[in-house]
């Protein structure tokens, strides 16, 4: 019975990530379905062996072992902020790129370490968090935008740094509105 809660522990994580992913594959991102998913899953799997996959090693040996569930847990945090690093990085264009994608990544990842520790209610929230996020998060940032006074652009600009230096002077002398 103990081994049936973990398989609808890992089906529910990769169900939550595969409708994450969803959300982000129908709005041409990368990183989508699958990523989401196995990522989920993964998490939860390694949540799962940390909690329960050392307690026959307790009886065998008769020690008083202490078994730490975090220390598989924060490695697989680790390992998810390194896939989310290479989805920043991993840009030729040299403008940085994909933060949204890493955070879904990591995100996601937690999500399956609830479903693995058996949280069901914690994973259904985050997964129903990240998906109002995705769907709010654009029109918000939106609205933010055209409410502030502030804006960021970049350049690409060819030439030396007289040129960047000229731009400069000229965008310092325009009048603001």
């Amino acid at each position: 019975m103990q081994e049936l809660d973990w398989c609808l522990r890992m089906l529910l994580a990769a169900l939550c990530g595969g409708i994450i992913g969803f959300k982000r594959k129908s709005k041409a991102k990368t990183a989508g379905i699958r990523t989401h998913a196995l990522i989920a899953l993964g998490a939860a799997l390694a949540m799962i062996v940390s909690k329960y996959g050392f307690f026959d090693l307790l009886r065998i040996t008769h020690q008083t072992w202490s078994v730490d569930p975090s220390r598989i847990t924060a490695q697989v945090v680790s390992g998810i902020g390194f896939l989310g690093a290479g989805t920043i990085l991993n840009r030729h264009d040299h403008v940085i790129n994909g933060l949204t994608t890493a955070a879904g990544i990591w995100v996601t990842g937690a999500i399956g370490l609830a479903y693995g520790s058996g949280l069901y209610s914690i994973g259904v929230t985050g997964a129903i968090c990240v998906l109002i996020a995705e769907m709010l998060g654009k029109y918000i940032d939106q609205f933010a935008l055209r409410r502030g006074r502030e804006f960021s652009c970049f350049l690409l600009l060819d030439g030396g740094t007289k040129r960047l230096y000229e731009v400069i002077d000229q965008l310092n002398h325009q009048e603001r509105p």
